[in-house]
Parts: C-alpha cells; sequence; structure tokens
C-alpha cells in the first residue's frame, strides 16, 4: 500500500474514532520485536568487583558473560558458551571468584527451556571452567580444563552460599534413577565449587521437596505438596537431628522463602484476615508476625543494597509496586531516588555486593524492556551499565492499563488493556483477545511483551485476563479454575470480551481470539462456545483433543503427575471430549488460523495436526503455519518475525486493523489453506 493511501485511512480513522493522537510514524519493525533480548540478567560478584549477565549471541544461544571494572567502567572478560546449541539458563555467585551456571535446551518461546540437569562452575575471569555435577561429566571437555570423571544421573542446582567458605556451597541434586513413579526424594549435598566433589547433609521425609538454609549452611526447612494437593512443611534444628512438621495447610499455602540476614527470623509468605501477607517467623517461639499484608494480591520479598537484605514486599495490583519496611533506610532512599528519575517504571534492586556498598538495579516498563544500572553508595549515584534490548524505542511502544471487572458469577476478575500508541482514547477498536498459556498458577503481567506489542503497534486494541485459575491471586482462586477447561475459565475470558464491548472500547463486529498453549486451547473453544462473539481464532502450540492429552503416557509418569492431572482435570473422558474444540467444529463460525512447531514436547505436534485435518475434512477454509524444527513456541526470530507478519496479515484479513475504512470487506474475504 502507498504512502498516500495509508494517509488517507489514518486520516479517515482519525476522523471516525476521535482519537487524536494518532501517529503516522512506521511502527517498530516485526523484525525487531522479535529479537531476543541482548541482556536478561545481571548480577554483581560478593566483593562488587565483577558482574555475571546472561546474554545472547547472534545465532539466539545465551551465554554467561563475565565482566570486571577499569575505572569505574565494565569491561568484557569473557563469554562462556554452551555445548551444542544450548543455553545458559541459571547462575549465581557462589564466592567473589566463583560463578556456578545450569544449561538447558531450547523449547521456545512460551515455556523455559528443559534444564540438562548439569551444573558448571568458572572462574570470574573465565578461567578453570569444570562441569560439577552432570550426565555428560565423563569423558567430557570445555578446552583442557575438565578432567575425566564419573557421569551422574540427575539434576543439580544450586541452594545457597555458605558465610565464611568460598570453596563450597549447598545445592539440591534428584537422582533421577531413583525417582520412580511415587517422585523423587531430592537430597542436600555441600559440594567443592572447584572439582565438585560433595557430600549429604540432609534428605527431607517428603518427595520432591524444596529446601530452605540459613547463611551458615544449616538445612532448616523442607515443604513439599503431596499427591491431594496439601502442603506440609517441615522444620529442624540448626545441628540438624529429626524433622518436625510444622504445618499443613490447603488453602493458605504458607511457604517459607528466606532466612533474615542475621539468621534469627525466617520470611514467609502467608494468610492474615482475609488478605494474602508477608510474615517473620520466629523458629525458637514458632510465632508467626504479620509484617505486610494486601487484600488483592501475593508479594514476594524485595531486595535492599546488599544480597540478603530484604527491604520490603514486591507486588503487582495492577501495575508493580513496593511496600517498604523503613522509608529512611539507606535501601529505600536510593530506590526512591531512581524512581523519581523513571516515573512510571518499574525499578527494584536486582543483585548486591554483601556489604551493600555496589548495587545492580533494573528499570523497566511495559513499553520499555529494561535497562541495568549500578548503584554506587560511596558516590550515591546510579550509573546506567546495559539495556536488554536496546533497539526498541519506548516512545513507539503501546501500553498497558490495567483493569477490573466481574465474572458472572460475581468474582473479581483482573488483567490488562492495550490500545494502539496514540489511540488511547479511541472507541469501537478492531480488538485481540490474547489468553494466557498455563494455565494454573501462570498470569499476565504488566510487563514488556513483544507478542502484545506486535498487535498494538498494528493498530488492534489488545485485551488480556487473569482468569480463575492464574497466579498471583492466592491459591483459591488458582484452585477455582480446577475442571473448568471449556467451562468457567472459558466464560471468564467471555465475560471479559463482553466487557470490552460494554465499555465502548471494542467493535463487536471486529473481535479476534489468540493465544498459546492453553490460551491455543481457549482460542478455539471460545471460538465453538461463542461463535458469534469471534471473528476469528489464533491457536499457538495449543491443546485441541482433552481425552488425547490425559492418554498421553508421559502425561502420567509419575504419581503426581496423575493426580495433579486428576485433581486439575478430572478423568471423564466424555466430559474431556466435551470441552475439546476439535469434538464441537459444527458449531465453528469463526475464521482458523493454527500454528505448530513440529518438535514440540509438550504439547504434541499431532494436536494441531489432528486439528487441521479435521478442518480440511470439512472443507474449511485456515492458515496453517508449521514450522518442523521449532517448540511449544517459536524461538528462532526469523520463525517469530514470520509468525508476526503472517498473523498481521490474517488479523487484517479477518477483522482489519484500526486504520481500516470498510470492516465488512474483511469479514468477507476468504483464508487460504
Amino acid at each position: 500500500m502507498g504512502a498516500k493511501m495509508k494517509f488517507v485511512r489514518a486520516l479517515v480513522a482519525l476522523v471516525l474514532c476521535g482519537c487524536a493522537g494518532i501517529s503516522f510514524a512506521d511502527p517498530v519493525s516485526f523484525a525487531e520485536l522479535a529479537k531476543h533480548a541482548q541482556f536478561k540478567m545481571m548480577k554483581i560478584s560478593p566483593d562488587g568487583k565483577h558482574i555475571a549477565a546472561t546474554s545472547t549471541l547472534k545465532n539466539g544461544q545465551t551465554v554467561l558473560t563475565l565482566m570486571g571494572f577499569d575505572n569505574g567502567k565494565v569491561n568484557l572478560l569473557s563469554n562462556i558458551v554452551p555445548r551444542q546449541t544450548e543455553d545458559v539458563l541459571e547462575f549465581w555467585w557462589a564466592s567473589p571468584n566463583r560463578v556456578l551456571y545450569t544449561e538447558a535446551e531450547h523449547d521456545g518461546g512460551w515455556d523455559i527451556p528443559i534444564p540438562t540437569g548439569e551444573l558448571y562452575a568458572v572462574n570470574a575471569d573465565g578461567d578453570d571452567p569444570e562441569i560439577l555435577y552432570g550426565y555428560r561429566k565423563e569423558g567430557q571437555q570445555t578446552g583442557t580444563h575438565i578432567q575425566q570423571v564419573t557421569a551422574e544421573y540427575g539434576s543439580a542446582t544450586f541452594l545457597s552460599r555458605i558465610n565464611g567458605d568460598d570453596n563450597h556451597v549447598l545445592v539440591t541434586i534428584t537422582d533421577w534413577e531413583a525417582s520412580g513413579s511415587a517422585g523423587a526424594f531430592t537430597a542436600v549435598y555441600k559440594m567443592d565449587v572447584r572439582d565438585g566433589r560433595k557430600v549429604k547433609v540432609a534428605t527431607a521425609p517428603v518427595r520432591q521437596a524444596e529446601y530452605l538454609a540459613d547463611h551458615q549452611g544449616h538445612v532448616r526447612f523442607a515443604s513439599s505438596d503431596d499427591l491431594e494437593g496439601n502442603r506440609k512443611i517441615y522444620m529442624r534444628p540448626v545441628d540438624g537431628g529429626d524433622w518436625q512438621l510444622l504445618g499443613e495447610a490447603s488453602a493458605d499455602r504458607d511457604w517459607p522463602i528466606a532466612f533474615s540476614a542475621d539468621d534469627t527470623a525466617v520470611w514467609f509468605t502467608c494468610r492474615t484476615a482475609n488478605a494474602f501477607g508477608v510474615c517473620r517467623f520466629d523458629p525458637a517461639t514458632q510465632k508467626m508476625t504479620p509484617a505486610w499484608s494486601n487484600p488483592n494480591v501475593e508479594g514476594d520479598l524485595a531486595q535492599g543494597l546488599a544480597e540478603d537484605s530484604v527491604m520490603g514486599v514486591r507486588f503487582e495490583d495492577g501495575r508493580p509496586a513496593l511496600s517498604v519496611f523503613d522509608s529512611n533506610s539507606p535501601d529505600a532512599k536510593a530506590l526512591i531516588d531512581l524512581m523519581k528519575q523513571y516515573p512510571g517504571e518499574d525499578v527494584r534492586f536486582v543483585s548486591g555486593s554483601d556489604d551493600g556498598s555496589k548495587a545492580i538495579a533494573l528499570v523497566e516498563a511495559d513499553a520499555d524492556p529494561g535497562t541495568f544500572f549500578l548503584y554506587d553508595r560511596a558516590s550515591d549515584k546510579f550509573t546506567p551499565l546495559l539495556q536488554r534490548a536496546g533497539w526498541i524505542d519506548p516512545t513507539q511502544m503501546a501500553r498497558k492499563t490495567p483493569i477490573e471487572l466481574n465474572a458472572r458469577d460475581g468474582l473479581k476478575l483482573r488483567g490488562y488493556l492495550t490500545y494502539p500508541p496514540g489511540q488511547e482514547s479511541a472507541k469501537k477498536l478492531p480488538m485481540v483477545v490474547f489468553v494466557h498459556g498455563g494455565p494454573y498458577g501462570i498470569r499476565d503481567d504488566w510487563d514488556y511483551d513483544p507478542y502484545v506489542q506486535a498487535l498494538a503497534t498494528r493498530g488492534y486494541a489488545v485485551l488480556q485476563v487473569n482468569y480463575r485459575g492464574s497466579g498471583g491471586y492466592g491459591y483459591d482462586f488458582i484452585k477455582a479454575g480446577y475442571h473448568e477447561w471449556g467451562g468457567k475459565m472459558q466464560d471468564d475470558v467471555t465475560d471479559a470480551t463482553r466487557w470490552a464491548i460494554q465499555q465502548g472500547i471494542a467493535d463487536p463486529q471486529r473481535i479476534c481470539i489468540y493465544g498459546g498453549s492453553y490460551g491455543g486451547y481457549a482460542a478455539l473453544e471460545g471460538a465453538v462456545k461463542e461463535p458469534d462473539l469471534y471473528k476469528c481464532a489464533i491457536g499457538y502450540v495449543g491443546v485441541y483433543d482433552l481425552p488425547m492429552m490425559e492418554s498421553r503416557k508421559d502425561a502420567a509418569q509419575t504419581q503426581y503427575a496423575a493426580a495433579y492431572w486428576k485433581r486439575t482435570m478430572g478423568s471423564d473422558a466424555t466430559v474431556l471430549a466435551q470441552h475439546s474444540p476439535i469434538y464441537q467444529l459444527n458449531a465453528l463460525k469463526a475464521r482458523v488460523m493454527l500454528i505448530v512447531g513440529g518438535q514440540d514436547k509438550i504439547v504434541l505436534p499431532v494436536q494441531g495436526k489432528n486439528l487441521h485435518m479435521a478442518l480440511l475434512e470439512r472443507r474449511v477454509p485456515h492458515e496453517w503455519l508449521y514450522q518442523p524444527d521449532e517448540w511449544h513456541g517459536f524461538y528462532d526470530e526469523g520463525h517469530i518475525a514470520d509468525l508476526f507478519e503472517k498473523v498481521d496479515a490474517f488479523l487484517d484479513a479477518s477483522i482489519g486493523s484500526a486504520v481500516m475504512t470498510n470492516p465488512s470487506a474483511a469479514t468477507n474475504s476468504s483464508a487460504t489453506h
């Protein structure tokens, strides 16, 4: 389309919708939106002399980047590149001079990569790399540094440092061979970070336990959920000994999250008088004292300047917020000063030296991928370090507006509405209902999301709702979604869509529903359950046949997995089929687009292929995007950009963009196979 026609269409839309702020600048390119963040996370060393970060190479591989300080400037020391095409997943400073990290295999953008279970170590300058634990330990080498040692089949991850001991850390290890169908007894080991030698120090009386240790290396708490979903918390004395059942909960879901810096108290998530809270627990008296509460959302600890300090509680009641315990503390004053420089942004400390003399802060927002800052207490100044995605201009991006509404049964729902840039006061916009995956315990946040931006910057309002079952609003809210695939969870999405129509935001004749994983299921289920509400549906690596999902051999390979499926989904094949889009195609009116990754191990490609074939047999035109080498969500930047392009073309043909002059023409256009 020529520049003159684009101007005419934009001018017509400006007159019709009354939106005075339409921008005629070209939107950010799909290629730029598809690029992986250059830097993901940064952590400063315990002595404040080095920085480690996860960064992305041009080929999309995530590596461990090690940096030092030279005359106040950060300089690159080394990039630690994983073998083959794997990614560095997580990393931790074990001492001022030693970093531990784990690797993972690609599994796309909708879910985190699959960890290999191995644990690696390297010096702060990149020297002396070592594989400490893993199934490829025997005979594997990085350069000439890794010794020939015995392979171990399990998963290891960092638990905590030990004060005063730079050569040892605590790690948790799950032995694959000893797991069995009932799950594994994860154990804690004291490991030498130089060569991986280890000694077992604790095993909990429950399977699949999560542990909490104090700063002296004493493993004090173990927590786990049983087969019925009840949470059990155990505690033991400083000197070890027998585990004591501290509590069992099913509704309040208490959970130990951190020791205080002096080890005299433990921070817990807790429930306080119909509110979510954070409490201080005294192990000596077993008394729980509320420190923060909120009636709407859960909270988590907010780190201060020092690595193990706590300055308050972070929570997201619409937008991210911080509740500080002492507004006059050096931590709070420093962070508030940075907040004043970046009003409306999410500002937080993400890492600090042991003494708090230096810290790393992250400033990010719904329209901003984020920038890392270095804080120096001596000068009381923040210095910008690195941008996560410097090619993104926040002024070109769309902004998320928090929303609230009531579901048809009175349950309060929250979510976000993203307007096209410059059209925040527009009415009757074409709208895409973008449903998050999971579904249980996952939520939409006030964050930068390239998938949302790819829609909003092309003229579509984007509606996201945290339907029942989503995380962040307590266990009761999650549990309310059990057995509700295609039921009340779907009704919540429908109610949010109708709310947007009633508010005058969405044009009722130009609405599409789109999502990945569970969101792909919800998109197609929405199209068959509400055939007159959505003009099109886009299923991205989605589930469309619930009985097939339930019957997968690996869906119930452990008692925990089987119990979880039964608890959340049920086992009545007839009911599951009734809530499966592939068996409800007689009701389908919407235009359909299916997106599938051929290597998907979470939702097998046959789910999408079978629906594709069912539509072909019914002679239903639809778009089909299949990438044989992608996983559960596309990872390759070129594939993501192509996905954005094809989704945009499909939406334009189905409901038109905000600058469309004749919406009805698109509704009647035909789709391709």
